[in-house]
């Protein structure tokens, strides 16, 4: 029965966190979060944090939802993190004070960071926490503060700051935060919340948080300090039709009243239902049906075929990303590709925008190439005709060519008033 329903249920992966213990590395994922994938209705995939595993994420298909929590800091370059005028003595004190946090990762920065912008490009239900929160903002071009402390608290008036960690009080640690109003973290604590406070308390343990939230995201709540502590992609939020993009820098799993699994209040654990809820319709969506159709295996012949396609493709978008010089190849390499797209008419929609997103548009590709070859070579004889002409004549060229370029810009610009006057009358 168990087995049955491996297969049936959605899978959510969720990558482990690594420790050592006792000269060992073991890794780890919070079981509260297990707890309440599994209480309504999903299957935690545990990806592990081992070397090498971020080229191997095809293997943990099918994916239905990914969760990710716990962990280290981010590796800054992957912001292009500014130090906020923190000084060396300053960064180096964080490292002293937040030695558990601050040791980088930079295995699972890249398995998280792939897993992220894996849902983001297929729209695969995503749920972040704490430091999945601030994955997320990075995966989709936003910063976060190296430390909250040094960077934000203290330009912060007395009244407004904030101790965001309490590294002796893990789970009993609370500070307010104003939840936004028609905000999926306002439906969920509606029951808790006053209508002129707008504010719970939450459990948080971070030192970083999000600097600047991506232009994808809406704010949900701030922390009294002006943090971000929950935001959502509006445009991919619809649990019903398998759409959750979100992220919480609190912990609602953790938000549990002394000695008890009762928690603080009745709207805690909807983030991980909608979650769930979210995830279940993705898998219906995907496949028609609650069962997971097994992979297909190739033959030698087929898997043969199957690369040469798949070059034909990588070499058409390495074609457009970079130019015919930087990428040399034969023509006849781009027609496998071509062949593939004008003989299969079959292509769902979601595979036909999986190709246009690679940029592997192969139809175009051979005349785009001739097209480079030709452009290549006009600029390769005007150079050659340039290089033997004096200094006053490349003067004069320069002047000439500037007066065009005027002359073209003042044209071009009373046509395109003259569309606009026509369309307004």
């Amino acid at each position: 029965m168990s087995s049955d329903l491996s297969v049936i249920l959605p899978r959510v992966l969720i990558v482990s966190r690594r420790s050592l213990r006792k000269n060992k590395f073991v890794d780890f994922v919070g079981e509260y979060h297990l707890d309440l994938i599994v209480g309504y209705g999903a299957v935690p995939v545990i990806v592990p944090r081992v070397t090498g595993v971020h080229m191997l994420l095809d293997s943990f298909e099918p994916i239905h939802g990914v969760l990710l929590c716990e962990g280290e800091d981010i590796d800054p370059s992957h912001y292009e993190a500014e130090t906020g005028g923190l000084s060396l003595e300053e960064l180096e004190e964080i490292r002293k004070v937040h030695a558990s946090d601050t040791a980088i990762d930079k295995e699972k920065d890249t398995i998280e960071l792939s897993l992220a912008k894996l849902c983001l490009e297929r729209n695969i239900p995503y749920l972040g926490i704490c430091r999945g929160s601030q994955v997320l903002n990075v995966a989709c071009g936003g910063t976060l503060y190296q430390d909250i402390g040094k960077e934000l608290t203290r330009n912060c008036s007395e009244d407004r700051r904030v101790v965001h960690m309490d590294y002796d009080n893990y789970d009993g640690h609370r500070h307010v935060v104003k939840v936004l109003r028609n905000t999926p973290l306002s439906d969920w604590f509606k029951d808790s919340l006053e209508d002129e406070e707008m504010e719970i308390r939450v459990n948080s343990y971070h030192h970083q948080g999000v600097k600047k939230l991506a232009q994808r995201f809406m704010p949900m709540a701030f922390a009294p300090d002006g943090l971000v502590e929950g935001f959502y992609d509006p445009d991919a939020y619809n649990p019903e039709e398998g759409k959750f993009i979100m992220g919480l820098q609190f912990h609602p799993e953790r938000m549990r009243k002394p000695d008890s699994d009762e928690f603080d209040y009745p709207g805690c654990p909807a983030a991980y239902k909608e979650f769930v809820k979210a995830v279940v319709a993705y898998q219906k969506r995907l496949n028609g049906t609650t069962s997971v159709p097994r992979s297909l295996k190739l033959d030698q012949e087929m898997e043969k075929k199957r690369k040469v396609i798949v070059r034909s493709f990588s070499l058409a978008r390495d074609l457009y990303a970079a130019g015919n010089e930087r990428n040399p190849f034969k023509d006849s390499e781009l027609e496998p590709g071509a062949d593939f797209l004008e003989s299969n008419t079959a292509l769902s929609l979601q595979q036909e925008t999986r190709l246009k997103q690679m940029g592997a548009t192969v139809r175009n590709a051979s005349s785009y190439s001739q097209k480079l070859k030709v452009n290549a070579e006009r600029e390769r004889l005007a150079k050659n005709v340039i290089e033997k002409m004096s200094i006053e004549q490349l003067s004069d060229l320069m002047s000439f060519y500037h007066m065009m370029g005027q002359l073209c810009s003042d044209v071009l610009e009373r046509k395109l008033h003259g569309v606009v006057n026509d369309l307004d009358s």
